[in-house]
């Protein structure tokens, strides 16, 4: 028999929830189609359901009609974005995460106090770039305490860091860390600005790790926060997997494993999970538990223009 251990918290964050709910009201309210710029969220079985439903994704505004109603992603958009949807007169729903908003609005404080901008997050992620065009000046993207070495910098007296939503605590303590002993002047808010949900999957899988032999992540591949609950499990000495859903479990991961610690991405639904845990019953009998952890109830408000859609 296999032992299962449920993360908790696991799954959709309150930023994932609240941007999936505006694509669903905006559907209801002005009907399909409705434009999404970049996946609302990083996980393709909701953007398969949007889909169905008459949301259509798109990279590029410019593969958008003219006029036609548009939602700008979770991740957040740089200004030019922003800007191009104004210019092609594009009705805009904007259903940046609140916490990412939050660090576009400190890069910019920032900024405005003559500091150049350290940010820590990976290169070619939407948040990232997003963030980095919201911020005017120089922005300077870290991934690793060795970027911190090789930072060349105007003047190292006029520095701040924000960070990306969705890292790794420990990784980016570290980083912080470098980048205070190289520039002791810097400024910037800690680890604060990885956001609650970020960090309460992060521990949750700290606490798994103690209690199982084998560590099970749901999510896409393009996640950053799920990919960082795989990592902090390996980390940690448990054979970590992330996987898309029940299709990818490989019955040789669970010879010699007796308990099994099952989490999700804060872009996976809960459905993902229960299938995943039917996968388990085809491999062996199961008994599943539901480990303590944090109860989240934050909420975030809709946008004014489906704030009143039930």
């Amino acid at each position: 028999m296999l032992r299962v251990i449920l993360a908790q918290p696991r799954g959709f964050c309150a930023g994932v929830e609240r941007a999936i709910e505006i694509v669903e009201r905006a559907l209801k309210k002005f009907g399909p189609p409705i434009y999404v710029r970049h996946e609302i969220v990083h996980n393709r079985y909701v953007v398969d359901d949007l889909r169905t439903r008459g949301a259509v994704f798109v990279d590029q505004l410019s593969e958008v009609p003219r006029g036609a109603r548009t939602i700008f992603s979770a991740h957040g958009v740089a200004r030019m974005v922003q800007d191009e949807a104004a210019r092609r007169a594009l009705p805009v729903i904007d259903a940046t995460c609140p916490l990412v908003a939050k660090v576009h609005n400190q890069g910019r404080r920032y900024a405005a106090q003559g500091r150049e901008i350290v940010l820590v997050g990976h290169a070619g992620h939407a948040e990232v770039e997003g963030t980095i065009g919201q911020i005017p000046g120089k922005v300077h993207l870290v991934q690793t305490v060795e970027d911190v070495a090789r930072l060349v910098v105007s003047d190292p007296t006029k520095l701040a860091y924000v960070t990306q939503t969705t890292l790794s605590v420990d990784d980016t303590r570290s980083i912080i860390a470098a980048l205070e002993a190289r520039f002791p002047g810097i400024v910037g808010p800690d680890v604060r600005d990885i956001c609650y949900a970020t960090q309460n999957r992060q521990q949750a899988v700290r606490d798994l790790a103690r209690q199982v032999d084998l560590i099970l992540v749901v999510g896409s591949r393009n996640s950053s926060n799920s990919n960082r609950l795989r990592e902090i499990g390996a980390e940690l000495g448990r054979p970590s997997y992330l996987i898309d859903d029940a299709s990818d479990l490989d019955p040789a991961w669970f010879s010699g494993v007796s308990t099994v610690g099952l989490t999700a991405g804060a872009s996976a639904p809960e459905m993902l999970v229960q299938g995943v845990l039917d996968g388990l019953r085809q491999v062996d009998e199961i008994e599943v538990s539901m480990m303590d952890g944090v109860a989240e109830d934050v909420r975030f408000r809709f946008p004014a223009e489906v704030a009143e859609v039930a």
